[in-house]
């Protein structure tokens, strides 16, 4: 790392280090008596500036397993100026005092951690992309805007052609070499990727969240569920949430 440089870690947890060979330290200690500021060993030579990010949307874990256990955006890189600026109105706002100034800190954090994956999508190969690499496509990533942000609608291949502008033979094929689905596959996992994170979060009932994302019956909800999940809507949440099977 040089000065200028930003990094996102997308693995946790992770060892940050100046030499593979010095013993880890615990960061609780570290932070331990200095809240959310904290001063490690002696001199000034090295100044880190940063934070987390919380992902909860439906497609967050499939997301950070398609990116490297570290992005790194070099200062001379042309994304450089935008994550510059950002840092430098991040310790302005971090160190001003002002009312709402952590709120500023969290949106620019957000806005961070969103033009570092862009800088990805934009630089990394296509292969290792996978289905990230539909984003930058001219056909597909107008159809991935679509499917995600409709996930209550039943998709057709007809539909999701013509938002390609492509015969649906030659779109189904492009589709699936991109992203590694058949279209109305991914519509349909994204549907129930969605149906997941609802059931998860919220207190509405099986019934009400199959009645959100389009299904006219709790059956065919839970047939579509038990396809991609490998179990039932109602198991699914008792289980992932630890939640006992006598419970209501």
């Amino acid at each position: 790392m040089r000065t200028g440089d930003c990094f996102v870690v997308s693995r946790t947890p992770f060892i940050l280090a100046s030499g593979p060979d010095i013993a880890a330290v615990d960061a609780a200690a570290v932070f331990s008596a200095a809240n959310e500021s904290a001063r490690f060993g002696v001199g000034d030579e090295v100044e880190l500036l940063g934070g987390s990010v919380s992902l909860v949307s439906p497609g967050a874990v499939e997301l950070l397993d398609l990116l490297p256990p570290a992005l790194i955006i070099r200062a001379e890189s042309g994304a450089a100026s935008s994550f510059g600026w950002l840092l430098d109105e991040l310790d302005r706002e971090w160190q001003s005092g002002m009312m709402a100034g952590q709120a500023m800190c969290n949106d620019l954090l957000r806005l961070i951690f969103i033009h570092a994956l862009r800088y990805h999508i934009t630089t990394a190969d296509a292969a290792d992309l996978k289905w990230l690499g539909g984003l930058r496509h001219p056909s597909i990533a107008p159809v991935l805007r679509a499917i995600h942000g409709a996930p209550e609608k039943s998709w057709s291949l007809a539909e999701l052609a013509s938002l390609a502008c492509l015969s649906r033979s030659g779109f189904a094929a492009l589709f699936k070499s991109v992203v590694g689905q058949a279209p109305v596959e991914y519509a349909t996992r994204w549907r129930m990727q969605v149906a997941a994170a609802r059931l998860l979060n919220g207190v509405d009932s099986v019934a009400t969240v199959a009645a959100a994302l389009g299904y006219l019956s709790d059956a065919a909800f839970g047939a579509a569920f038990r396809r991609v999940h490998g179990q039932s809507p109602g198991r699914y949440r008792r289980q992932t949430a630890g939640i006992s099977p006598d419970s209501r």
